[in-house]
């Protein structure tokens, strides 16, 4: 049933995934062996599609799904690094996609059209699962990780202007109410401008925002292109370039803790799937992530190869033996 569905999906996907610009990342993928509690899993002839967005966080996670796949001797379609959460989430729905991990605060906000978060975190992925489920989308358990927005400035600009706070820059001089953020975020409904209104900022002129990619941004506030720009709160560079986080008093951004979410016909052909999963899920909290994304994002390291390390550093892959 399996290799039937995915024969079929090919050729409908293909078209889908051209024509929608949908370049992924593909690539090599090492070949290991399951170790640890995930050394029993075995998909032997089954065929997953895994998916990601295309920045690094949700590369690095795809990555590692599919070599943990690959491991259990599964055939792995490597769909990962799909331009935008709107990509990914046709892609999924379309069935093209078995599976990808996804943030709770951007489903339930931006693909279910909600306007208000909801602010405990269980109770957040629950409605979210609730809802997904009746199009045939299965959330598995969140992770600890939770990867909101934020929005930072340099230590030393910080210092001398007085900010601890998003609350903070209506007080400012207009000369430092300068932001850097990409174009998804600007056009979210949890994003720039919603966050500009909730804390009394109003409409900025276009010459105070500038809109780049997002990996962009973190140099671009280092170098003091803008006083303050967007960020991923497990991105790497934060540290790495000595920026300061500003503390969300509303708060404004809801919680975007990551889950895998599955379709739930492949769950039901392929159930130790979530196996798989579980075993990631369990061990991702922040501090992980900012480790791993800054090996990517400063390092300029593969995400595959970042992926690999880490699951036999946790124990869940070893080398393949020929």
């Amino acid at each position: 049933m399996a290799r039937l569905r995915l024969a079929a999906l090919g050729v409908a996907g293909a078209a889908l995934l051209s024509g929608c610009g949908l370049g992924t990342a593909g690539g090599f993928i090492p070949t290991g062996d399951l170790a640890g509690e995930v050394a029993g899993v075995d998909l032997s002839g089954s065929e997953v599609a895994v998916g990601s967005k295309n920045f690094n966080e949700s590369v690095l996670l795809g990555k590692m799904t599919v070599l943990l796949a690959q491991a259990a001797g599964a055939d792995v379609q490597d769909l990962t690094n799909m331009p935008g959460s709107a990509s990914a989430r046709q892609a999924q729905v379309e069935g093209l996609v078995d599976v990808e991990w996804e943030y709770t605060g951007t489903a339930w906000l931006t693909y279910l059209g909600h306007e208000d978060p909801i602010p405990d975190p269980q109770a957040q992925w629950e409605a979210v699962r609730d809802e997904d489920a009746q199009i045939g989308l299965t959330w598995l358990p969140p992770a600890e990780l939770d990867n909101t927005y934020a929005f930072t400035v340099r230590q030393d600009t910080a210092e001398r202007l007085g900010v601890r706070s998003l609350a903070d820059i209506k007080d400012l001089p207009e000369q430092e109410q300068t932001f850097c953020v990409d174009a998804e975020f600007a056009s979210r409904n949890d994003g720039f401008r919603p966050l500009l209104a909730a804390y009394g900022l109003g409409d900025l002129p276009d010459s105070r925002v500038r809109i780049m990619d997002i990996g962009a941004v973190y140099q671009a506030v280092a170098n003091g292109e803008c006083t303050f720009g967007e960020a991923y709160a497990t991105d790497g560079r934060i540290a790495a370039l000595d920026l300061a986080v500003l503390e969300d008093p509303l708060p404004f951004f809801p919680s975007y803790n990551v889950a895998p979410v599955v379709r739930e016909e492949a769950l039901a052909e392929d159930p130790e799937l979530a196996v798989l999963l579980e075993a990631m899920r369990v061990r991702l909290d922040n501090e992980t992530a900012a480790e791993l994304n800054a090996r990517i994002d400063v390092y300029g390291e593969e995400p595959v190869d970042v992926a690999w390390d880490w699951l036999v550093a946790e124990g869940l892959l070893t080398e393949r033996q020929d």
